[in-house]
């Protein structure tokens, strides 16, 4: 009896062992990934911003956003091509209509641009889901996933009325919004989604609770 008994505590604590085992694994492959992930999405931004200083220094002449030109996106492989040169860029195989920065919660990201629903490039960065275009005069709603862990819009919780989101376009003009309102709406809600802002620069920021049971909608304006 002592023998079957010592058998079992055996082969129960090498299967503790291993449920162990995995579950370290698991957890760190989460981590690692997105660690992964908030890299190369920062490193894009860094070098999608000082790839676009000779773009920026020549808007500065530029009157005001109505100037900006709004092209489409070339199709290929991800690039380092200069923005100053009217080419647009590629990450992880999907259009980049810019790039987004959020001081308040550390965020830096690429905005890709998608204007339909796609549950990879929801997964792969934060995407345009409506709107003129970014930093345009009127409304360009951005959309995110709350993967709870910091990714992309997990931290859009956090932010508050007058915090700075920068948002950085094809052409490689960088505008500071200002956010001025933060909200709950229902997932079925899509009035912020096309919203008249009477030719106002604004940008709309959507992503679900931490309980997926409404979306956390925050308004900005461009300090222009």
């Amino acid at each position: 009896m002592n023998k079957k008994y010592s058998n079992f505590l055996t082969i129960l604590l090498v299967v503790i062992i291993i449920a162990i085992l995995v579950i370290i694994g698991v957890l760190g492959y989460k981590y690692y990934k997105t660690y992964v992930t908030k890299n190369s999405s920062q490193d894009f931004v860094d070098n999608f911003v000082d790839s676009s200083t000779d773009g920026q220094k020549n808007n500065k002449n530029n009157d005001s956003t109505n100037d900006i030109q709004y092209d489409g996106i070339d199709e290929g492989e991800k690039t380092e091509t200069d923005t100053s040169t009217g080419k647009k860029k590629q990450y992880n195989g999907f259009d980049v209509a810019g790039t987004i920065e959020i001081p308040a919660t550390g965020l830096k990201c690429p905005i890709l641009e998608q204007y339909t629903y796609s549950p990879k490039a929801l997964e792969t960065s934060v995407v345009v889901l409506y709107g003129v275009g970014l930093n345009q005069p009127g409304n360009t709603t951005i959309a995110g996933h709350n993967y709870r862990n910091g990714l992309f819009f997990s931290n859009n919780k956090k932010l508050n009325i007058g915090d700075k989101i920068y948002i950085t376009d094809s052409s490689g003009r960088r505008v500071a919004y200002t956010i001025y309102n933060k909200y709950e709406a229902d997932e079925n809600e899509s009035d912020y989604i096309t919203r008249d802002t009477q030719g106002v620069t604004e940008i709309s920021l959507t992503t679900c609770t931490d309980d997926s049971k409404a979306r956390i909608i925050i308004l900005a304006k461009a300090d222009i």
